[in-house]
């Protein structure tokens, strides 16, 4: 996860040029195509991660050091709000090369 905490992905809505984005693979949809199953990814990576640190505060009573632990639990909610969106790591990772990916179609001849 420490990987997508250090990502320098936009926080909100960006404007990308097509070009660049379409540059590997000569085609916009199969470029957003492999965009989207990498962010599908992210996604399943990071809610996946959530979910760990939050069963850690998971308790079956009632107590006063319950309120203290929501408390944590907020503050590891509102940190995993603040990261980017996995669609825009996703679309960093593909501008940087960071994303492998083959066409199946090509290898099959």
């Amino acid at each position: 996860m420490t990987k997508y905490r250090e990502s320098k992905a936009a926080l909100t809505s960006k404007t990308y040029d097509r070009n660049s984005i379409e540059a590997t693979t000569e085609n916009i949809y199969e470029a957003l195509s492999i965009i989207s199953k990498r962010s599908q990814q992210i996604n399943l990576d990071i809610k996946k991660e959530l979910h760990e640190k939050l069963e850690e505060f998971a308790t079956h009573n009632d107590s006063l050091e319950e309120i203290f632990e929501n408390k944590e639990q907020i503050e590891v909610s509102r940190f995993y709000e603040r990261l980017p969106k996995p669609h825009a790591i996703a679309v960093e990772e593909w501008l940087n090369d960071k994303i492998y990916s083959r066409n199946t179609e090509e290898s099959k001849g």
